[in-house]
């Protein structure tokens, strides 16, 4: 399917790694010119090559923090001029799950740690927002997607679960505000991810347990597991693209405002 995205312009936050790093390609994939934004210089910097040697799009790295409302401001003015417009934000700038203080029991959550963490994931994403929609707007057209998480539909983690909450409530309340130029909304739930941080991750576990990586990750989703999902494995990070660069593109127009679980299934419960 041609999604309509040759020759648009993207500003992609957080997309050194992960599921940034993926949304980014598989944007380019499309057609889609790029800058991709993170603090990590030297990340960005190898990606942005791996992306434009495979690809062929312009890439262009540029060093951003999102907790600084001028520094949003410049990267956002700076890549509209470099690219030549802006069509697409991607909002996927975040510690996944939540500084480790400000998860856990509320005794133990560090306020510091909790307000960090609301103001790099929802702050931030309405930063990048506010300074994009400009752009979109004299355009005619725009797509942001906001990356959440699954926590947004789990208690147990007060910073991960609440921060996700609220950029469901920001996605909902920017797709009322901006239909009306041509710019649709929406937000992403992934459940469980791999990118470059699992094979780490299931290693420590496999050597606490004693057993091997594929062990751990079978025991994970092995039917009746808490962490379990319907379709009984991870999901890739490129699935994750898959999907974002469908609703960052032309055939997207109806869906706007929406939350989109990307999980494999997670969970029991029913959304209507």
């Amino acid at each position: 399917m041609d999604l309509g995205l040759q020759g648009k312009y993207a500003v992609v936050a957080g997309g050194s790694r992960g599921i940034g790093k993926a949304i980014a390609l598989e944007l380019a994939r499309e057609g889609v010119d790029l800058v991709i934004c993170s603090r990590n210089g030297t990340e960005l910097a190898q990606t942005a090559i791996e992306i434009k040697t495979t690809t062929g799009q312009r890439v262009f790295p540029i060093v951003m923090d999102v907790t600084k409302t001028t520094d949003v401001n410049n990267t956002i003015n700076k890549a509209a001029q470099q690219l030549g417009g802006l069509h697409i934000l991607i909002n996927s700038a975040a510690l996944p799950g939540g500084s480790p203080k400000a998860i856990g029991a509320i005794e133990t959550i560090d306020d510091a740690s909790l307000i960090y963490d609301f103001d790099v994931k929802y702050v931030g994403a309405l930063r990048c927002s506010r300074a994009a929609i400009p752009f979109m707007k004299k355009e005619g057209w725009g797509r942001i997607v906001n990356i959440s998480g699954g926590n947004a539909r789990i208690a147990g983690n007060l910073s991960g679960g609440a921060r996700n909450v609220s950029l469901v409530h920001l996605t909902k309340t920017l797709s009322d505000q901006l239909g009306r130029y041509g710019i649709t909304v929406n937000c992403i739930h992934p459940g469980t991810t791999r990118t470059e941080r699992t094979p780490g991750l299931l290693s420590e576990r496999a050597k606490e347990n004693g057993i091997t990586l594929q062990q751990v990750e079978k025991a994970d989703f092995a039917p009746g597991s808490d962490t379990s999902n319907s379709i009984g494995r991870m999901v890739e990070a490129q699935e994750i693209g898959y999907l974002s660069a469908f609703l960052a593109s032309d055939k997207a127009w109806a869906i706007t405002g929406e939350v989109i679980g990307a999980g494999g299934g997670t969970g029991k419960a029913v959304y209507y």
